[in-house]
């Protein structure tokens, strides 16, 4: 079967002028006259997203059901993956061939991988059936790999490095204001930590987590990873230096700090365990679920530079979506793709952990149905900082606006080299010159391969 345009694709799925019109924007001819799929003919499209929090859990059920509800004959099913685990869990269903439908919330340089590897559908379609004009200027330039081509779209923006801060507790060590530098940081840490609460819940384990927050550090020193040509450039002193700070506050992490991931240095913030947090705004719905008594005191500004001379970096994973090119039933997958927007459902999702994931589309960001959220009342200032500095953030796959596309960065932050990196340094005290030269060279060798 061809599959000239998505008028094609989605002619035997039914979806009501209400979702088209006010959910994906797209034409009328592109729906007019759909035929209903026959309830014999059961088609079951898989959906794979590692956010699966009971929240938002309950809004993709509500997005499953309306799907469902407007076209008889299809079932989706919902199936949790994992922030490390996803890459053997996609290796496995790329090789057998038994690929999800649908796969969500994965990082941007995850999709630029899998497209160069030719497993990914083209998203031009769906894009096309959202309205481009519906999104922000630019929001989907990191997914164009090949010029014309686009390899997935966001779900959302984040900004995953964010400075969290307790207001009590830096008033209480007779701070005034939000720490700017890495030495007002590393200060403000040391005077915020007795009384068993810890000063920050940096993570030092092998994970992405790691992996991503060094690679923010060295940016935060003014260093990269490559050059905008994807030449190497870690051995510099931006490196030398962000391996060295990263050092300097082991002492003001909890001991298990060893051992986090995102979860636990993210608990480790809202349970009160620590005086500052790295994370996106999901901090902000954990504190008033978990934690009340401090949700008065939470605040957020971007993660300090080493001086302030000093751009801030923030890490934008660029929450995607994309279609596994080997995807059955196309013509349902890109009609459900699209309707994942429709705002009545894309604001529910977004509601379910308010500020984590952002808007990527304008028209939901200035929706009075998102604005009408009690947290994002409350916390706006915080918001509207953690949506600028998104707006602007980078990662491992797009360093910076004058860096090429990297489609091995994916590879890179899989293989847990710069994690490696921070253990042999921080927790081995190996010489750090060897080992940003080791890594260095492994890179390389991924970059080769």
């Amino acid at each position: 079967m061809t599959h000239a345009t998505i008028s094609d694709r989605i002619r035997n799925v039914k979806i009501s002028r209400r979702a088209a019109l006010a959910g994906m924007g797209a034409s009328a001819a592109m729906m007019a006259g759909p035929s209903q799929l026959r309830a014999q003919d059961t088609t079951t499209l898989r959906w794979w997203s590692p956010q699966s929090s009971p929240e938002q859990l309950s809004a993709y059920n509500f997005q499953i059901k309306k799907f469902e509800e407007m076209n008889p004959g299809i079932k989706v099913v919902f199936e949790k993956t994992s922030d490390e685990g996803y890459q053997p869990q996609l290796a496995a269903a790329f090789a057998s061939g038994e690929v999800p439908n649908i796969v969500t919330h994965l990082p941007s340089f995850a999709v630029s991988d899998y497209w160069s590897n030719g497993l990914l559908e083209p998203f031009n379609d769906v894009i096309a059936a959202v309205g481009p004009e519906k999104y922000y200027d630019g929001a989907n330039a990191i997914y164009e790999i090949d010029k014309g081509q686009f390899a997935g779209s966001g779900i959302g923006n984040s900004a995953a490095n964010m400075l969290w801060l307790r207001k009590d507790l830096l008033q209480e060590a007779n701070i005034d204001k939000a720490p700017e530098t890495w030495d007002e940081l590393r200060s403000a840490c040391k005077a915020m930590q007795k009384g068993g609460i810890y000063g920050a819940p940096l993570p030092y384990a092998k994970n992405s987590m790691t992996t991503l927050t060094i690679i923010g550090f060295i940016h935060l020193a003014g260093g990269q990873v490559f050059s905008p040509d994807l030449d190497m450039a870690l051995d510099s002193q931006a490196t030398r230096d962000a391996l060295e700070f990263y050092r300097s506050m082991r002492e003001l992490c909890p001991p298990g700090a060893t051992n986090y991931s995102w979860g636990e240095s993210l608990t480790a913030f809202v349970s009160g365990a620590t005086a500052t947090g790295i994370y996106t705004g999901r901090a902000l719905i954990n504190v008033n679920k978990q934690n009340p008594p401090i949700a008065d005191h939470v605040t957020c500004v971007t993660y300090p530079t080493i001086s302030k001379d000093v751009a801030s970096w923030t890490f934008n994973d660029f929450p995607s979506m994309f279609i596994p090119k080997a995807a059955k039933n196309m013509e349902a997958t890109k009609a459900f793709a699209a309707f994942l927007y429709d705002p009545e459902g894309y604001i529910q999702q977004l509601h379910a952990a308010p500020g984590h994931v952002l808007p990527v589309l304008k028209t939901i960001a200035q929706d009075s149905r998102y604005q009408d959220n009690d947290i994002i009342k409350k916390y706006s200032s915080e918001v509207e900082t953690m949506s600028a500095a998104a707006a602007a953030g980078h990662n491992l796959g797009w360093e910076t606006p004058k860096h090429k596309p990297n489609v091995k960065a994916g590879a890179i932050v899989g293989s847990g080299v710069f994690a490696e990196m921070v253990q042999r340094v921080v927790l081995n005290n190996d010489n750090i010159d060897t080992v940003i030269g080791d890594t260095a060279k492994a890179i390389e060798g991924i970059m080769k391969g």
